[in-house]
């Protein structure tokens, strides 16, 4: 898949939880969990984005790092929101399963990079 597309597929990612979010009664519960999920999944994008242009291989592995965590995080928050809004329950699964595997992705990234660095130093 091209960068183009991934940075794409980040965004998609951060805007269709944006837009799950606009869906959900506002409550004691989904506010501070919507609240921290908008900023997780946006910035996994951003975070993305800034690694594509990595000014070196520790540079890019260290941003992919921040996105590796960032989707972690909006993963849990979106299996909260799935917890305490059981109506949702299809909508958030479909999130879950784009963040797992925009996750793997991440995650594959880091030991490809890795692998070449240390290929680099040979």
């Amino acid at each position: 898949m091209s960068i183009e597309k991934l940075k794409n597929r980040y965004k998609d990612f951060a805007i269709a939880v944006a837009e799950l979010i606009r869906e959900l009664p506002m409550n004691n519960i989904n506010i501070p969990y919507s609240n921290q999920l908008i900023r997780s999944s946006s910035s996994s994008a951003a975070n993305y984005r800034a690694a594509c242009r990595g000014k070196s291989t520790p540079d890019f592995i260290n941003k992919h790092k921040i996105v590796e965590e960032e989707l972690d995080e909006s993963i849990f928050f979106l299996e909260l929101l799935s917890h305490f809004n059981p109506v949702f329950n299809d909508k958030i699964k479909l999130l879950i399963n784009e963040g797992n595997e925009l996750l793997a992705i991440t995650v594959q990234s880091i030991i490809t990079a890795r692998k070449n660095q240390k290929n680099e130093k040979k």
